[in-house]
């Protein structure tokens, strides 16, 4: 029974040390120059960042706080839910093709004008 659970543990640290080292989504790495930028079809570097900017500010403005942390405000208001922090720091760190879709979403869901695409 003990070499039992002396494999379970060999094996969970394997895979917490595999998962530690694990790069993709949400590394941070993209403002750094180590990761190029993740963009929606037709968009450029510049478009995708200022359009994520767009994005976060109204959600920011007109359905729930996201805090200073993610560079938003954190006076008051209803906080903004982990899927929008999500799609917020997959923005800030270049993976706009993953954070303007849920924006956009939350936006819709919460019946906010979504600010137009710069591809239109």
């Amino acid at each position: 029974m003990a070499k039992l659970g002396s494999f379970v543990l060999a094996a969970l640290a394997a895979l917490a040390a595999a998962a530690c080292t694990t790069t993709g989504q949400g590394g941070g790495t993209a403002g750094s120059g180590m990761q190029a930028a993740v963009l929606p079809p037709g968009m450029t570097p510049a478009q995708g960042a200022a359009y994520c900017s767009t994005l976060a500010q109204t959600y920011g403005e007109y359905v729930g706080s996201y805090g200073g942390y993610l560079g938003g405000d954190s006076r008051g208001g209803e906080a903004a839910d982990l899927d929008a922090r999500v799609a917020i720091a997959n923005c800030q760190d270049g993976n706009y093709a993953a954070g303007i879709p849920v924006l956009q979403q939350k936006l819709r869901d919460a019946r906010v004008t979504v600010p137009p695409s710069p591809v239109g």
